[in-house]
């Protein structure tokens, strides 16, 4: 009796071998090449004509970087400024507190405004959460949710430290003599805590600092300024 066999020759294993390992090796470049998800954002506007600035945003991503935005006058007096735009990073502990109301909020999906006719008007605001999945907004003029009036509060204290550099790097191009009034009324609000993440604005307070040409008081107000800004973590 005469039976048939077919044996695999070394070199076919090989070339079996070698194939598998190449799939493998695309599969694993493919991971590598995939590109990261989208960082998670949070933004904050504010429309309120006839105010200044009449509109500004505030767009935070997960990792703590920032960016502040607006249109209005430097100065009651002066025409409409160019826009203003400005890049930072958000202490942690001010991401953390943003990321953890907008989840209380439930991420603005919900109803959020109050829905009170009778309630001065105080701007068109906007909160919308964005990540690789999920989009949602919502529009306000006043909220009766707990997290979204303290997130409306902690927004709008980081615009007003962005505005104050704006107006601080203006006044010490143009306006030397308009400093010392504007960082005294600046430390004031810092002392009463109206205003956070001054680390967002210490490269001109460093500047005015720096300035021998800015009067003593003026420098003395801005170093008093940069030494309450709490140290990035």
């Amino acid at each position: 009796m005469t039976a048939s066999h077919k044996l695999t020759s070394p070199g076919a294993s090989w070339r079996a071998l070698f194939r598998s390992v190449f799939v493998i090796v695309l599969i694993f470049s493919a991971c590598l090449a995939a590109p990261a998800g989208d960082p998670a954002t949070i933004a904050f506007s504010v429309d309120f004509p006839k105010s200044n600035p009449e509109h500004y945003s505030i767009t935070v991503q997960n990792d703590g970087q920032a960016r502040y935005e607006s249109t209005g006058k430097l100065t009651p007096d002066s025409d409409a400024g160019d826009p203003f735009q400005s890049d930072f990073q958000l202490s942690h502990d001010t991401r953390t507190r943003i990321f953890d109301l907008a989840a209380q909020a439930k991420y603005f999906s919900g109803k959020v405004d109050s829905g009170k006719k009778n309630l001065a008007f105080t701007g068109a605001k906007k909160l919308t959460y964005t990540d690789g999945q999920h989009h949602s907004s919502a529009e306000f003029n006043f909220s009766n949710v707990p997290a979204v009036q303290q997130l409306t509060v902690l927004f709008q204290s980081v615009g007003a430290t962005l505005e104050y550099g704006r107006r601080l790097a203006y006044f010490r191009r143009y306006q030397k003599l308009a400093l010392d009034d504007e960082l005294k009324r600046m430390e004031g609000e810092v002392r009463r805590g109206e205003l956070t993440e001054l680390q967002a604005v210490k490269p001109i307070l460093q500047e005015i600092y720096d300035d021998a040409s800015v009067m003593n008081v003026g420098r003395a107000r801005a170093r008093r300024i940069m030494d309450m800004a709490p140290a990035l973590k």
